[in-house]
């Protein structure tokens, strides 16, 4: 809250500087036209200087302040006390916390616990008072030394650019590294899996069951790796996913891009897209409650063995989930065809549906081609769907009338309670959630390669 109020103060400072840095520009000129660039450009000019200095200093001190505060509390700590163990000493600086913060802690208050609690609340005041008064005089200087250079010949335009594009590829990178950050974390912990359970095991086991022995003594809990299953199972509920997406999406968008009126595709395709805003808990409960029992009785009525938990359930309901993404998407690369690619059609005699399924389909088909792809990607990483409708059992089938279960649903069930980090069936989620982004970003880079080929070619 405090450093809240602190970055309020530090914005409201920065538009002040804004209005005197413009102030100070327009009053250097006789006119606006002797000045090098706009005047509001040399407001942010000043603007940039006050803020983003002292912004920078506070994302350093909220990142390094607490680990520094917490080795000062602890070295003022008797000797007894910095002698404990690792454990024993995080749980002992935790009460310390918890009682300066006014909360309950887990041992009863002595003497020297509260002793350490106040050090550790000075120690807090201390530091976010130097945080103002460093904040503060950061603030001024850069205020004043950009102030000081503005003249009706600074090229503040340039120089705000130049922030402009820097701020830009920051949060490019920032993007970047936190993709990097995660595919790390996800590497390292699959390493401690694959030497714990051989990679072969993994990748070309055909029974997954991820119960392993707690102790050294306890038995028939010995554990199967094999992603074999869960892979087949999230590959038969995103191909009837799609079976069904891919169809009705399609031939929505052709109607809508090639035959609706202007009004009609005003009204269907908002109506349309409300689907994709429907939380997947609510499609869950569709299909768990009405597809899967309406699928159940009309097999049991033809004769055939099904599953109250089915893959067709989920994977029929999944594919009404994603239609919006393919309907939106490919009527947006259909419309996007060029007018004259139609009316050159239309010169030679051809009907409105030989030109669509000659001229138009052909020429949106990489649009289209990434639009599924990326659905499929949709599908792939679906979970709650599944969970409710298809059932967790890791069944090696390609039957859909048959439970299955899929490797988010898995990731989420071995990391759901109190889990053993150490242990192998812990770890093996972080090998399937490294597995589930390789097939996921190969098919997103086929999806790109796929948009970026052939739409030079029709540029």
């Amino acid at each position: 809250m405090k450093i809240l109020l602190l970055l309020v103060a530090l914005l409201a400072f920065s538009v002040v500087a804004h209005r005197l840095g413009r102030s100070r520009a327009l009053a250097g000129a006789s006119s606006v036209r002797d000045l090098h660039s706009l005047p509001g450009y040399y407001g942010l000019y000043a603007a940039l200087w006050c803020a983003l200095p002292a912004l920078l200093l506070v994302l350093c001190w909220i990142s390094l302040e607490p680990a520094v505060v917490e080795r000062m509390t602890i070295e003022a700590l008797p000797e007894e006390s910095r002698e404990l163990d690792d454990a024993r000493l995080g749980l002992l600086v935790n009460d310390i916390k918890n009682l300066a913060s006014g909360n309950i802690v887990s041992r009863e208050v002595d003497p020297a616990l509260q002793a350490a609690a106040d050090h550790y609340s000075r120690l807090r005041r201390t530091a976010f008072m130097a945080l103002v008064s460093i904040v503060a005089l950061l603030a001024c200087g850069g205020f004043f030394w950009a102030f000081r250079r503005i003249s009706p010949r600074l090229a503040a335009i340039h120089r705000v650019e130049r922030v402009v594009r820097g701020l830009l590829m920051l949060g490019s990178a920032i993007a970047i590294l936190t993709t990097v950050g995660i595919v790390l974390s996800l590497l390292f912990e699959s390493i401690r899996f694959f030497q714990r359970v051989p990679m072969s095991e993994f990748l070309f086991g055909l029974e997954w069951s991820p119960q392993t022995a707690l102790r050294a003594d306890q038995v028939g809990a010995s554990g199967a790796f094999g992603a074999i299953p869960l892979l087949t199972g999230t590959l038969l509920v995103s191909a009837l996913a799609m079976s069904v997406a891919a169809p009705v999406g399609l031939l929505s968008a052709i109607y809508m891009a090639e035959y609706a009126s202007d009004r009609a595709r005003k009204v269907l395709k908002p109506v349309l897209e409300i689907l994709a805003g429907v939380p997947t808990v609510v499609y869950g409960f569709f299909a768990a409650l009405t597809v899967a029992p309406a699928i159940r009785r009309f097999g049991e009525s033809m004769g055939l063995d099904v599953a109250s938990e089915s893959a067709l359930a989920a994977g029929a309901v999944m594919g009404v989930m994603i239609i919006p993404f393919v309907s939106s998407l490919s009527d947006d690369v259909i419309t996007a065809v060029p007018r004259g690619l139609r009316e050159a059609s239309y010169g030679l005699g051809a009907t409105q549906n030989e030109t669509i399924r000659r001229v138009v389909f052909p020429a949106a088909l990489p649009g289209i081609v990434g639009g599924l792809l990326l659905a499929v990607s949709r599908a792939i990483g679906e979970t709650m769907i599944v969970v409710m409708a298809a059932g967790l059992a890791a069944n090696l089938t390609i039957n859909p009338l048959e439970a299955v279960t899929t490797v988010t649903v898995q990731i989420v069930t071995l990391l759901v309670g109190d889990q053993e980090f150490e242990s192998a069936k812990t770890l093996s989620a972080f090998a399937l959630g490294l597995l589930l982004f390789i097939v996921t970003l190969v098919l997103n880079v086929i999806a790109l390669r796929v948009v970026r080929k052939y739409r030079e070619q029709y540029d």
